[in-house]
This record gives C-alpha cells, structure tokens and sequence, in this order.
C-alpha cells in the first residue's frame, strides 16, 4: 500500500509541473526573458530553500550541513545543477518550436532515461567504494527501457502529424511549429535535464540522516540543484534583457501585482514535481528498484499529463485517427514503465 501512495504523490507532483505552463499565458506586458527569471526566483530559490528546511530537525539548523566535509559533495550537487539549467533554457525552446506535448515528452523522455543511467555511472568514477552500479538492476534498466519506448512511440505519434498537417494547420495548433529543429533542442535539452538526477545522486547524503524524515530527506540536494540551474537562467535572462531592452519591464509597475501572482503560481507547480518526488521516495523505501527509478517514473508520468494538456489545447487537432492512436498507445507504455519493476 505504501508503494501505491508513493506513485500517487509522484503522479500529482507531476500533474502539477505538466500544469506550470498554464498561469504562464495569464502574464501581461514582460517578455520572456523577464517573466522567466521572476517565476524561477519562486521555483529555484524561494520554495526549494523553504522545502530544505523541513529536512532540518528540532534543535538544528540548515547551515550545518553545509561543512567541509560534504564540500565535494556540495559543490558537484551545484555543479550538475548549472548544467541542468541550460536544458531548463532550451526545454522552454524545444516546446516553442514542438508544442508542449510533443516538446516535453521528447525532452523529458531523453532526460529520465539519461538521467536515471547517468547518476550511479558519474557517481561510480568518484565514490567507486560505494558501488553505485549495484542499482542499476535488470528491472532498472528494463524500467528505462520501456519508458524511452513509450517516449519513442510518442515521438513517432509526432512525426507522423508533422508530415499529414499542412503548414497552416501546423501553425495554428503551434504557432512556431518546426520538428527538425525542434528535435534537436527537445534532445539536448533533456540530456541537460538528467543532470538533475545526478546532482540529487551527488547531494543524497546532504541530510541529517535518520534524524531526517525520509520523505523530506532529498529535498537539501534539490535546493542545491536548483540554485545552480537559477545562476545559469539568471545569466541568461539579465542578458536577454540587456540584448532586448527588456528592463523596463520591472517597472511596469501596474502589471506587477498579476505577474507576480502567476510566476508564483507556475514557480509552486514547477517545484511540485520535486517536492512531491521526495515524499514519494519517502515511501517507496522497502523498494530500492524504485528508489532508483523514481526520477525516470516522474519523467514519464510528466510525458503522459504534459499530453493530456496537448489534447486540451487542441495541438493534436486535425490528427488523423491512427495519429491519436499511436499517441494514447505511447501514454499507456509510459503508464506501464512506472509499474512493470515492481513485479520483476
């Protein structure tokens, strides 16, 4: 039972992620760059410092964790999250030019396949005594395996309505709609993407250990990770804003009290998927396979709602029936690879 209500938290947290670009169209009057950063102030710093400190007992302080002697550990948690925020940039850029389902599954697909693999490998060549490898268990792979076949039969699903809408129907469901081009970003952005797993790999013993409660006790390296993905997006953002002219936009102070409201509210979903991906692990601890593939089942179960939402804003329409076909079969492999470990 245990193990159900972890999945179920997992799947909520990734509901509301797949939910975070909603508030986003409600922002009037900033530009991208401006609006990006404002709503990561909530997402990577602000909610992500408040869920660190839950991980904190009575009688502590968050400070305390952060010594020399976790400082290796610390600073690769960082270090992988600096990386993690390029492909936070071009996600939003592989959804431009794919849409949201299409762009998330590609890029969330590459990026729970790679970054459930590339943690205990990365980890391995620092800390080999620690036999990170040993997780990397036949039903682990195999959970991998089927999500980036499910992630596959989607990016078919996308191929196909690339090649049967004309260049007008396109553009209506996807106003910038290109699949080449599109591709590549959504790829690299999710091999940039996995590094978050690794730095929460790197960051796993930033805790006080079993004076933590294990639901809360990811939730220092998640911190961690985010703050390094916030320093690579505020970079970015400030110069689009000096490149565009853009910092006027902080002045509009008559805008300020609804953008403010939905940068909050998109930056809470965001860091829901995370939040909800501790307390998920929290009670998935009698498994170690699904320990190990909980940020691959977040991916995929973010796959399957960012989907839902395509259907809900009309970027499937116009798609033929085998079309729609192939996309629900993919959905329901994704569905399945969150399971199937579970009974190997």
């Amino acid at each position: 039972m245990e193990i159900i209500i972890g999945l179920l938290i997992i799947a909520i947290g990734a509901f509301c992620q797949s939910s975070c670009y909603v508030p986003i169209n409600k922002i009037k009057d900033w530009s991208w760059e401006s609006y990006w950063i404002v709503q990561g102030v909530f997402a990577w710093l602000i909610l992500p410092f408040l869920g660190a400190l839950l991980a904190v007992p009575a009688g502590h302080s968050l400070g305390e964790l952060f010594t020399a002697d976790q400082s290796f550990n610390i600073w690769m948690t960082i270090f992988f999250g600096v990386l993690w925020g390029v492909g936070g940039l071009t996600f939003g850029l592989s959804m431009r030019y794919l849409g949201v389902a299409l762009g998330q599954s590609i890029a969330l697909g590459t990026c729970a396949g790679l970054g459930t693999i590339m943690g205990p490998v990365l980890l391995n060549i620092f800390f080999p005594e620690q036999k990170p490898l040993e997780s990397l268990t036949f039903a682990v792979i195999l959970g991998v395996v089927v999500t980036l076949l499910g992630i596959a039969i989607i990016g078919v699903a996308g191929s196909m309505k690339a090649n049967s809408l004309s260049e007008e129907e396109k553009k209506a469901a996807v106003k910038d709609f290109n699949f080449p081009k599109g591709l590549a970003i959504a790829l690299l952005a999710g091999f940039m993407s996995g590094c978050f797993n690794v730095g929460l790999e790197f960051g796993k013993s930033i805790n006080f250990g079993e004076l933590t409660d294990p639901m809360f006790r990811t939730l220092p390296a998640t911190f961690l990770v985010t703050l390094g993905g916030f320093v690579t997006n505020a970079i970015y953002c400030f110069y689009q804003n000096q490149k565009n002219q853009t910092w006027g936009d902080y002045k509009k102070t008559a805008v300020w009290g609804n953008n403010l409201l939905f940068c909050a509210l998109a930056g809470a979903l965001w860091y829901s998927q995370f939040f909800g991906l501790s307390l998920g692990k929290g009670f998935l601890t009698s498994s170690p396979t699904l320990m190990t593939l909980s940020f691959c089942i977040l991916m995929a179960l973010n796959v399957v709602f960012s989907n839902v939402w395509g259907i809900i804003l009309k970027e499937w329409k116009g798609c033929s029936q085998k079309t729609i076909a192939v996309l629900i079969v993919g959905i329901i492999v994704l569905i399945i690879s969150s399971f199937l470990p579970q009974f190997i």
